[in-house]
Parts: C-alpha cells; structure tokens; sequence
C-alpha cells in the first residue's frame, strides 16, 4: 500500500504544473481543429491511428483503447521518458497506475503532435524551437488541448506578458513550494533570457494574447485583455 501510494503521488506531482492553468470548457463539443481556431492558415494537426473516447488527433491512450470515459488524464514530458517502444520511466509509471486504477484515461502526446506544437511556435515567433534553444512551457501544451477540446477557455492563474514589465509587480514565488527562491518575474526574464534549455514564458503569453483576439479566451484572476 505505501509503494502504490508513493506511485500515486509521483504521478500527481508530475501533474501539478498542469493545475497552474485551470480551464473551464465545455466537453460537449467535438474537438476542434486548430487551424480553423487560431489561423486558417496554420498546418492541420496530425491525425492520430488510435481511436479514443474522444477520437482526439494526436493522441495515444495509455494503453490503447481500453479505458473508462469518466476522467480524463493528458500527459507529456520528454521523448526519451514518455517512449513506448523503448519504455521511458514516465511511461512505464502510467502503465503502472492505469492497472492499479482501471477506470482512469491516460492520454499522451504522439510525437507528430510534439511535433506541431513546435510548428505552432516557430509560425508565430519567427523561431525554431530547438535552434533557439527553447522548451515549450506546460501552458503552451495545456491551450493547445483546450483549443481542440473547448469552444470557450477561461484561463487562471496566468499573468500577461507585460506584468512583470509594470512598475510594482506582485512578488510571488515561481512555484507556491518554493518560498526564498526566484519569484515569478525573476524567473520569467532569467528563461527569457537565457540562450537555451529556457522557457520563453514571456514570448508564450504574447502569443496566448494573439490568439484571445480570434478565439473566445478569457483571462481571469488576474484579469488582463488581450492586446
């Protein structure tokens, strides 16, 4: 029981960056195509060869096809973790809790959806993603998906890309478990600045904020306008 319980608790933690950006959606719509939500003329996305619940494109079920339709997990992570055919730590952990808990839906990103996303980034910076040296942040995946699966995103918890440009910016800690380190801001400019292996937060909530003026998006608690 302590062993299943510390698995469990791996696998929450892996999901808390995910609860930074809380969308509330309406499920009852069909998924989306993004080119049709951001730009017409953004490629269309991959579509995936493993039907699902929600027949999502770009998505593989964990394992495939067998899952109950009452919760839905989506998880991505680094290639060599989340590796099938090779069987990355991550992936092996979700095969572990999906047989300890068989009514859960686990979904992962395919690598061609990896692969879009990053297409997606490049298209609106002017910016390859690896040459750059950028990691695409857990809020570039999460709008994404909510994209595809919502016909209106209400956003939480995320600052604009001017805020910490503002003369008194709220101090807070990057990570609420993290007192005494960089704050939010601190960390923003320092990822926004560094030459690689960064997050481009900044340039991310810019992007978020294009993309508010063509799609229903709201950005509440803090509130801010799209530009």
């Amino acid at each position: 029981m302590k062993a299943r319980g510390r698995l469990l608790l791996l696998i929450l933690c892996s999901l808390t960056l995910s609860a930074l950006y809380v969308f509330l959606c309406c499920w009852a719509c069909l998924p989306l195509c993004l080119a049709t939500c951001l730009d017409p003329h953004l490629p269309a996305p991959p579509r995936s060869t493993v039907p699902g619940p929600l027949h999502f494109r770009g998505y593989s079920s964990v394992p495939d096809g067998k899952h109950a339709r009452d919760t839905l997990y989506v998880v991505w992570g680094q290639g060599r973790h989340m590796d099938r055919m090779l069987g990355g730590r991550t992936y092996r952990t979700l095969l572990q809790l999906t047989r300890m808990y068989p009514g859960l839906q686990v979904y992962t990103f395919t690598e061609r959806m990896m692969a879009y996303c990053d297409q997606i980034f490049q298209d609106e910076t002017g910016k390859n993603r690896r040459q750059s040296g950028s990691f695409l942040s857990t809020g570039w995946f999460t709008m994404i998906l909510a994209l595809e699966l919502c016909e209106e995103i209400v956003v939480y918890g995320m600052v604009s890309d001017s805020y910490c440009s503002e003369k008194s910016p709220r101090s807070v800690p990057y990570h609420y478990f993290e007192k005494g380190r960089l704050d939010e801001c601190q960390m923003y400019r320092l990822h926004e600045q560094a030459p690689r292996s960064a997050h481009r937060f900044i340039t991310e909530k810019a992007v978020f904020s294009r993309w508010a003026k063509k799609r229903p998006i709201v950005f509440a608690h803090p509130s801010w306008k799209a530009k």
